[in-house]
């Protein structure tokens, strides 16, 4: 078994090597760092353990891989969105509507991120790739802000950063506390219905944030 393994290493090493993160960031967003084994994530892989050793060193440098991949996931959909050619508010209601999506459709890097709170950013701060592939978000929400601010609809003032913490925080309360939530209050907000009006609102609400008030247009 472990010779077919190697194999397929030497014939598709990108390919086992995405298998092997995509285990592994299952398994570590369901069992924290402490409690995810090298071995679990080698039985559900198409390696071996002493291959995800050769390819990541160690339980931590595998942590850390799925931490930078999965914020790699978030940055490269917002690449796509092509968001140069819209008017600044369609273009702003575009990438609020797809962190919203994102989130809800990638429970596990909710909690990988909440995760690595717990250990208080200790592995995001060693990653030599995490700070510079995130700048892209704020340069993003910095060009549509100006945009806006230039034809005169968003206000003045407005800084890119702090826009991105809403958005996020908006996006991410709604998989992070799910549990609870849903434990307290029911349901309802979680089924589809409920989930395009919570997106709707969250859009709303950062528009209704960033617009200049029409008496002052």
């Amino acid at each position: 078994m472990q010779e077919k393994n190697e194999t397929q290493v030497k014939r598709d090493p990108e390919g086992v090597r995405r298998d092997i993160l995509r285990v592994a960031t299952r398994i570590f967003s369901e069992d924290g760092l402490s409690g995810a084994r090298i071995d679990d994530i080698a039985a559900a892989t198409k390696t071996s353990k002493r291959m995800i050793y050769y390819y990541f060193g160690d339980k931590e440098g595998l942590y850390q891989s799925c931490l930078e991949a999965a914020y790699a996931s978030v940055r490269f959909g917002e690449e796509q969105l092509e968001l140069g050619d819209l008017p600044p508010e369609k273009a702003l209601a575009k990438l609020v509507g797809f962190t919203f999506d994102h989130h809800r459709r990638n429970p596990e890097f909710i909690r990988m991120v909440m995760i690595e709170n717990v250990h208080k950013a200790k592995y995001l701060r060693r990653s030599e790739h995490i700070g510079q592939m995130n700048r892209p978000a704020i340069q993003m929400l910095s060009q549509i802000l100006e945009r806006g601010q230039g034809q005169g609809v968003f206000q003045p003032d407005l800084d890119p950063l702090e826009l991105h913490w809403l958005i996020s925080s908006l996006s991410f309360f709604n998989v992070s506390n799910r549990p609870t939530f849903s434990a307290i209050y029911g349901e309802a907000l979680f089924a589809e219905a409920g989930q395009d009006q919570l997106r709707q609102h969250v859009v709303d609400m950062i528009l209704a944030f960033v617009r200049k008030p029409k008496d002052s247009i």
